[in-house]
């Protein structure tokens, strides 16, 4: 018969031989590897274990930074491979990053708990779901629709069987076009507790409700505050500047500022480009790119900068458990920036975001332009009109 200690062993060989089965390849480079265990992690047949075994062989710090984020809900043999990994890392100079000491007490009282959450679209409206598993069978389901700008705007709490969640979950997925994923029931439960503060008095009548509904599945405090977990599992990339590519990912670029907040700054980049003065492409750009950053400096403030800040952590949060490493890094590194009060008027990415907020507005007046006749021309337009006349004068 075989000792406890061998079929721990055969065990531990088999959720390895799972993980490699699931596409992961233990040879990739770290960011990557990194990427597709934070992505298979809560897979079924994917175990904490299996997890923290692969990332203690990756000797990087953002594999420290990983199963730091992992621990304070780890219990037995996953929390004992969690450390077994981080002393691994330590012996290879990899120091693990300290992590806030979680309250023991809360995390015990709500035990049971797991969210799902969707991708915030440009809106920043998105679904989110905490479930607690009930006593027997099944599940209450917290469900939540928020946005950035409106706050809480729906909210119900049910019971499920976990075969109807699963439904749910499936049609919604299929419907919106893109995943929910798994995530921290805390993070959650902040965004949630969030946005009901944000939601104007004239719109709270829809969910009055609310802190009710909660209390029936979460006993602790409404959270006011919350440190991000996506900073500790992306500790190493802050130090690098967020990627102009960023605003290739739908999630980022649809993401807007209030037009009439933008529209002095895109009107008087039109201005340059209308202007009677014969100004050369170096020269204008230069001007442009001055009121580029102007409107970086003023728009990126204050609680438009904080809702960018959000939606950058929640989306880089989603990023990570999608597959996309190297965007989730960008998008933490980029809110680490605004959380930090760094300079951000010659960054690549902020750059580019206020770029297409200002070419929105322009791109929408040019064609509002085409669409209507105009009886007034603009100095530059009635300039070449006088020039074309001159010219065909001469032509006779």
């Amino acid at each position: 018969m075989a000792s406890p200690k061998d079929i721990r062993t055969d065990d531990a060989r088999s959720d390895d031989a799972r993980l490699a089965e699931l596409g992961f390849a233990a040879g990739t480079a770290a960011a990557d590897a990194i990427a597709k265990l934070r992505a298979l992690r809560g897979t079924p047949g994917v175990s904490d274990g299996a997890i923290a075994r692969a990332l203690g062989a990756i000797v990087d710090a953002d594999a420290a930074a990983m199963l730091v984020a992992m621990e304070p809900g780890a219990t037995g043999s996953a929390r004992r491979e969690i450390r077994r990994a981080l002393f691994k890392l330590h012996q290879h100079g990899i120091a693990a990053p300290v992590a806030a000491a979680a309250p023991t007490v809360a995390i015990a009282a709500e035990a049971g708990l797991s969210a799902l959450l969707s991708p915030a679209d440009g809106d920043g409206a998105r679904v989110v779901w905490i479930m607690k598993a009930r006593p027997g069978s099944g599940l209450r389901r917290l469900w939540g629709l928020v946005a950035e700008r409106e706050g809480l705007f729906g909210v119900a709490l049910s019971a499920l069987k976990r075969k109807e969640l699963r439904a749910e979950r499936a049609e919604l997925e299929r419907r919106a076009g893109v995943p929910m994923v798994d995530a921290d029931w805390r993070v959650a439960d902040f965004i949630l507790c969030d946005a009901y503060r944000r939601t104007p008095a004239a719109q709270r009548g829809e969910v009055g409700n609310f802190f009710a509904l909660r209390a029936e599945l979460i006993a602790a405090s409404p959270p006011a505050q919350l440190a991000h977990p996506v900073y500790a599992e992306f500790a190493t990339a802050i130090a690098h500047e967020p990627s102009a590519e960023l605003m290739r990912e739908p999630e980022v670029a649809a993401w807007t500022i209030d037009p009439a907040a933008v529209k002095s700054y895109a009107e008087e980049i039109a201005g340059l480009r209308n202007s009677v003065l014969v100004l050369s492409r170096p020269q204008q750009e230069e001007r442009v790119g001055a009121v580029v950053e102007r409107a970086i400096g003023d728009l990126l403030t204050g609680a438009v900068g904080t809702r960018l800040r959000r939606h950058l952590e929640d989306t880089g949060y989603y990023f990570a458990r999608t597959g996309r490493g190297a965007q989730a890094g960008w998008a933490v590194a980029a809110a680490a920036r605004i959380r930090d009060g760094a300079e951000i008027k010659r960054s690549g990415f902020f750059q580019a975001l206020m770029r297409a907020q200002l070419g929105a507005i322009i791109a929408e007046e040019e064609q509002h332009q085409r669409d209507e006749p105009r009886l007034i021309m603009t100095p530059a337009e009635a300039m070449r009109a006088r020039e074309s006349a001159r010219s065909r004068g001469r032509g006779r």
